[in-house]
């Protein structure tokens, strides 16, 4: 038999009752049971009850077992008894019986609880992670993440991708937000930085020849951690196409992801042809490129049953801003005022003056809106308010007025608000979408100049002429994102392969040509010499991984996480260099003065 084990924790069943087996794994739980030990046995695989009584040579050794304890036991594979069988266990109708346990390691006091999982500090968890780890959620979310990850590069292969690695120590390139910079020993005083995305060594790989690219590619992001961010690094299924335009990418990936969700979705409905939703579309709709599509809840313009209405505080934004509408945030089952006064306390605790209302109530025959917009606008407008929105008794509204720039925002959290405050929002289903025509140019207002919307290596639609000829707030890009219940979990385009078009689009952002050649040497040379059209998209593998197993932040479906001020409490990073290891790079440490 082998030294430690015969069968794995998750084996046994009752064809091998009768049989000798030998089991490795930690002590998961010890209990009592009037001078009988029942012992969880625990491995990666699963869980197995062994037996000790007080006639067995191994109960002396048993009373002295303790949680996460590992052990060794041999024993005899039992039936349980129809009422001591447990169901929700795949070893649920066998136990086994110790004749002899050896302690492989004895574990201290525990900072942490394995079994029962209770909530427990974050830090605590983090600088303890290999405990943390063990525990059943944890173990399995990570486990999962493995699984997505394998049934991920096996439909890429299936619709003939090829994977391919680019380098981790590459050049400082702009893709949002800082480099995380390495200095280099041998050139001193330089530094490489680490990819926030294989952007451009992707589309150098198509301008190489090859075709289909994919990989399981680290990012590094030196940014502020956020809620569905993991500081540092994080992963994405990263992939290019030559000779496409954005609909064969699209057409290519939807059934990749969808598999993805079907084959993890635990029996939930996945949408079986994602919608495309232009931008503004999105904007105007859910006041959000990222839309929860299982929550019902669609916005309208209302504008014109408000242009010269009573209701002064809206007609007088309407009359004097041509850039103003009035939009309706419809909320059915939503018609109390109780409901619609904690609206608008929400409303005014995100800084904003109020949430105006209107609820409709059954009024003799009819139906009345109730509230003071309702009083300021009359009956016929307040009918015809609710006659577009589809709205009937128990049912609200809620408006919101001015630039729809400034307030979309704003509107898309009351609309998600209202949602799930009325309990719309259908929990047990994934609802996918792409997002299409992103705007390509945007206003910084901080800098007070045209800067990218998105991605500067997109192309731009209309081309060279858009570039040349329109207004660049209104030029749109070739560019997409796929969205899945309110998290946007990929992000594409159809790339400019053109030196002359590349040139002008950073152009209109005040970045000359030398600039460009500096900058992104390597993929504009590349384009002087034959460039195919290109276009690809990646997705966040964390996130995709946190939606399938319904964990509620990303530090859960990663082994080895940072907290939440990118500080790992397992190994103590980052950490102070030595002396030497400082004088070999060249460097000198300037401590920044802080605030007296």
């Amino acid at each position: 038999m082998h030294r430690y084990r015969s069968h794995t924790c998750a084996q046994l069943r009752k064809a091998e009752v009768g049989q000798t087996v030998r089991l490795s794994g930690w002590v998961h739980r010890v209990r009592d049971h009037g001078g009988l030990l029942f012992i969880d046995l625990r491995d990666h695989y699963g869980l197995t009850q062994i037996v000790a009584d007080p006639d067995s040579p191994a109960f002396k050794v048993a009373e002295t077992v303790r949680g996460e304890w590992v052990i060794r036991v041999d024993g005899e594979v039992k039936a349980r008894t129809p009422e001591t069988v447990n169901a929700n266990l795949p070893t649920g109708e066998i136990e086994v019986f110790a004749r002899e346990i050896e302690v492989l390691s004895a574990a201290k006091e525990l900072p942490l609880p394995v079994f029962g999982e209770p909530d427990y500090p974050e830090d605590i968890r983090l600088k303890y992670r290999f405990l943390d780890l063990r525990r059943e959620t944890l173990h399995k979310n990570i486990v999962a993440r493995t699984r997505i990850i394998s049934e991920m590069r096996r439909r890429m292969d299936e619709v003939g991708f090829t994977e391919f690695s680019t380098p981790i120590l590459t050049a400082s390139s702009p893709e949002g937000a800082r480099d995380f910079l390495v200095p280099s020993r041998i050139h001193p005083g330089t530094f490489y930085a680490l990819p926030q995305a294989p952007q451009q060594y992707k589309q150098l790989i198509m301008v190489s020849g090859f075709d289909r690219y994919f990989q399981i590619a680290p990012c590094f992001r030196d940014e502020d951690p956020r809620a569905d961010r993991l500081p540092g690094e994080f992963y994405q299924l990263d992939l290019e196409m030559s000779f496409v335009e954005q609909d064969d990418v699209l057409s290519t990936m939807e059934p990749v992801m969808r598999g993805v969700f079907e084959t993890f979705a635990d029996g939930k409905p996945v949408t079986q042809s994602f919608p495309r939703i232009p931008y503004d579309v999105a904007m105007r709709k859910y006041g959000s490129d990222k839309p929860d599509l299982r929550n019902p809840i669609e916005m309208q313009d209302v504008s014109e049953h408000f242009r010269g209405s009573g209701f002064k505080v809206f007609a007088n934004i309407l009359a004097n801003d041509p850039k103003a509408e009035v939009w309706a945030i419809p909320a059915k089952t939503g018609g109390s005022r109780a409901f619609c006064d904690r609206m608008n306390s929400w409303a005014q605790g995100e800084g904003q003056p109020g949430l105006g209302y209107i609820f409709w109530r059954k009024e003799g025959e009819g139906l009345e809106g109730a509230g003071p917009i309702a009083k300021n606008i009359g009956e016929e407008r307040t009918e015809a308010v609710r006659t577009q929105l589809g709205l009937a008794d128990g049912d609200a509204a809620f408006f919101v007025a001015g630039d729809p720039k400034k307030f979309a925002a704003f509107a898309g959290a009351a609309r998600t608000r209202a949602g799930e405050e009325l309990n719309l929002v259908d929990r047990d289903r994934f609802e996918l979408c792409w997002i299409v025509d992103f705007p390509f140019y945007e206003w910084n207002e901080d800098e007070k100049k045209v800067d990218f919307g998105h991605n500067p290596f997109s192309m731009p639609q209309g081309g060279i002429e858009a570039l040349n000829g329109s207004d660049p707030l209104s030029i749109k890009a070739f560019q997409y994102d796929m969205v899945c219940n309110g998290f946007e979990i990929a992000s594409g385009g159809i790339r400019n392969h053109l030196p002359e078009t590349m040139v002008k689009a950073f152009e209109i952002v005040g970045l000359d040509r030398a600039t460009v050649e500096e900058r992104f040497g390597g993929l504009y040379r590349a384009f002087q010499y034959g460039a195919p059209p290109h276009g690809g998209m990646a997705a966040g593998i964390d996130r995709v991984v946190m939606l399938l197993v319904g964990a509620k932040n990303l530090r859960e479906v990663t082994m080895f996480p940072m907290n939440q001020q990118a500080y790992d409490l397992l190994m103590n990073a980052p950490a102070e260099a030595t002396p030497q290891q400082l004088r070999e790079l060249s460097l000198r440490v300037v401590t920044p003065k802080k605030d007296a």
